[in-house]
């Protein structure tokens, strides 16, 4: 293995025996699990629209008759009144996300020497090969396909479609189809829910080189071909499905696979190279299988292939929707959490370096399901809070942004800050991009509209007051969830009706401003820390893994140690108290982007250490919520390349940060790629002796520098490098 090939892919000596070890392809809209197996392969195929119906009531509550009462009892110290604030329905988890089937293909067993399996992060295409056999498996970005071939002479295979996974429920209605064509054959698996007329269905199209094939009941058997080449699609719909149509639609887009590879790969290797990161690795270690680097977690070919993982799932993942808790893929009908989208931390830890690590599909996607689910932001807003604008829910299955998922304990109906939240990494690829995408624009003007109506009430100074406020998922020490002025409640406001200000000059922003002014300031508690609820007299709850209060210093610019030196040292101590709880992933890699931001190495490499010496990482390179492996969960998976982002190159509209948290644990490197919000691209080089930055600006721009060696302004001119020595510690 080149050293190049050790960095963009990672390899296994022996098949997966668990489907969390399964190699990872995808598109954004299928996706594939692969096994690797020579005797008895199984391609899991996923997809983003595959949720199964539960029963759950998906209108959000009708509070909003109620919601001055609650604010005048909030207001007059009542801490527990928010707990009776729904309508009385019991918690509903949002519909949860499960696999279609299995493309299951057996051969006679025997040995196979010289057996490897690997996974080509440039094209995504995960192979499994051994003497005399060889499968191939992508998803194609160009053809929306699940693409297979399995090569050796005198091929002979069984191969269906199984719907029998892990959770797989009981009153399943499943049928299965077969039918010789002249290509080979064509399979269908339709899997009808239980208790409902919605069903998904997989259509498999075979073509088969050489030999006979015959019908062998659920699927075919092939015997003596030289290959068979497999296409597959999933559909979730109501009624049926025209079979014979799905087939023609494959057969439609049969020719050989290396041109089916062709069409992808230039759509998935641009978007993969556009950014890279080298750590100068040992390259023995480099050239080490994923499951024997995994043991040393001090290795810096570890970082490498795990930044290089992480944007491939996060590239593969995402298309038709971001990706989920799980990514694309899960192996398993219980999938933890419904395998949702939860939006009060894990989707945008997840997507946090769209913008700087140049995926631009991902914000796509991102932005699909926002814009998919406005309408029903509008419904929460009115529903809730009797206002105009629109209000996100926490957690969404893809299909509702209705908020229905809440209770006592998470009251997530309350939390306002969730648009603001959501929009901003459309902000920052419109700042990137050097545009502002019209319908982010209309977007932000909602979210401002919302908060013109729903902050209405004052406190004794003539400060607006957020009322009620809810911190994901934390609740103060002496009071219960719902409550006033969260700290983070207070950053996303002000951001968001700043926002909308910017993109709708004239005077609605002129309004906007002035009702931003009007907010609170955050509040330093008594140990010097930023609370997270700036009312008086509400306690901090420190040991919680979310740490929604310091959204001010990330993703969000609110709070610096340039601009705000007094609220970055407290939000720092803030960042001392806080606690890991239960030690998820996604809390000890938040904490690792806020300390990037407080240019604070030591806590980064401490909170990197925790997840990289946690046995949080599947062979697969897909990650786990808790350690141990424990709850498959792409939140480490795809949030580590921001981490390394963050802690190499920050930037703002007028700002560029170099090297504000470099570990010293990677003396030597190079992060080449990266994009700037003041519209540059930058590759960065750094080792002992000092470091050397080549910025390639997009537009003409000046920006403020800020190193270790102090600050000073550049003049940047689009279209001419600009080439910057300093120092690295």
């Amino acid at each position: 293995m080149t050293d190049s090939a050790a960095v963009h892919g990672t390899w296994e000596p022996h098949p997966a025996a668990r489907w969390e070890d399964g190699f990872l392809s995808g598109n954004g809209h299928h996706g594939a699990l692969v096994f690797g197996e020579p005797d008895d392969e199984r391609v899991v195929v996923t997809h983003h629209t595959l949720v199964r119906p539960n029963g759950r009531d998906p209108r959000p509550p009708q509070l909003a008759a109620g919601l001055p009462a609650l604010q005048d009892r909030l207001l007059a110290g009542d801490t527990t009144a928010a707990e009776s604030f729904t309508d009385g329905r019991p918690h509903q988890w949002v519909q949860p996300f499960h696999p279609a089937f299995q493309v299951r293909l057996r051969r006679p067993p025997g040995d196979c020497p010289g057996y490897r399996r690997d996974v080509d992060f440039t094209t995504g295409v995960v192979r499994a090969t051994c003497t005399g056999w060889t499968s191939r498996v992508f998803v194609s970005r160009a053809d929306d396909v699940i693409v297979q071939q399995v090569t050796g002479p005198g091929l002979t295979l069984d191969i269906d479609l199984d719907h029998r996974l892990p959770g797989a429920p009981a009153g399943l209605g499943v049928g299965h189809g077969a039918v010789l064509t002249a290509e080979g054959a064509l399979l269908s698996l339709r899997a009808r829910y239980p208790d409902s007329d919605l069903a998904c269905t997989g259509v498999t199209l075979l073509a088969v080189t050489g030999g006979t094939t015959t019908l062998a009941p659920p699927g075919v058997h092939v015997e003596r071909a030289r290959s068979v080449l497999l296409l597959t699609r999933v559909h979730r719909h109501t009624g049926e499905l025209d079979v014979v149509r799905e087939g023609r639609a494959l057969r439609d887009l049969l020719t050989a696979y290396d041109e089916l590879l062709d069409r992808h790969a230039a759509l998935h290797r641009t978007a993969y190279e556009r950014v890279t990161l080298d750590l100068a690795a040992d390259p023995a270690e480099r050239a080490l299988p994923g499951s024997e680097l995994l043991k040393r977690p001090r290795s810096a070919a570890l970082l490498e292939r795990l930044f290089a993982a992480g944007r491939y799932h996060l590239l593969s993942a995402s298309g038709l929707f971001p990706p989920r808790l799980t990514g694309l893929w899960t192996g398993d009908w219980n999938t933890a959490w419904s395998g949702a989208f939860t939006n009060d931390a894990n989707l945008n830890l997840q997507t946090a370096s769209a913008a700087a690590a140049a995926l631009p599909e991902v914000t796509q996607a991102h932005a699909n399901l926002i814009h998919r689910q406005l309408p029903d932001w509008r419904d929460n807003a009115r529903a809730i809070f009797g206002t105009r604008g629109a209000v996100a829910p926490g957690h969404t299955d893809g299909e509702s942004g209705h908020s229905y998922h809440f209770n006592r304990e998470y009251p997530l109906h309350l939390w306002t800050a969730g648009a603001d939240w959501l929009l901003k990494p459309l902000v920052d690829h419109d700042e990137t991009h050097g545009t502002r995408d019209p319908r982010t624009a209309a977007a932000l003007a909602e979210v401002a509209l919302f908060y013109e109506d729903f902050l209405t009430r004052t406190d004794e100074d003539g400060r607006l007051v957020v009322v009620p406020s809810y911190s994901p998922e934390n609740r103060p020490a002496n009071a219960s969830w719902g409550t006033l002025n969260a700290a983070m409640d207070l950053s996303a406001a002000r951001h968001a009706l700043r926002t909308a200000a910017a993109y709708h000059p004239g005077p609605d922003a002129d309004r906007w401003h002035a009702l931003a002014d009007r907010l609170p300031p955050h509040r330093i508690n008594a140990d010097g820390a930023l609370a997270e609820w700036a009312w008086p007299g509400l306690e901090d709850s420190y040991d919680h893994r979310h740490l929604s209060h310091l959204y001010g210093v990330w993703p969000l610019d609110e709070i610096t140690p340039y601009d705000t030196p007094e609220l970055a040292a407290a939000a720092h101590r803030a960042l001392e108290l806080r606690g890991a709880e239960n030690d998820s992933a996604h809390g000890h890699l938040h904490h690792a982007l806020i300390a990037a931001r407080l240019r604070d190495g030591d806590r980064v490499a401490h909170a990197l250490g925790q997840v990289l010496g946690g046995d949080f990482f599947h062979a697969s390179l897909m990650s786990a919520h808790y350690p141990e492996r424990d709850v498959y969960n792409a939140d480490a998976a795809h949030t580590l390349p921001a981490v390394l982002i963050e802690m190499l190159v920050q930037s703002t509209p007028h700002r560029l940060v170099l090297l504000p948290a470099l570990p010293t644990a990677y003396p030597s490197g190079a992060l080449r790629g990266v994009r700037t919000r003041f519209g540059a691209e930058i590759d960065l080089t750094w080792s002992p002796d000092g470091a050397t930055a080549v910025i390639r600006p997009g537009r003409t721009h000046r920006v403020e520098l800020r190193t270790s060696s102090g600050t000073e302004s550049l003049h940047l001119v689009a279209g001419e490098d600009h080439v910057l020595t300093l120092r690295t510690w």
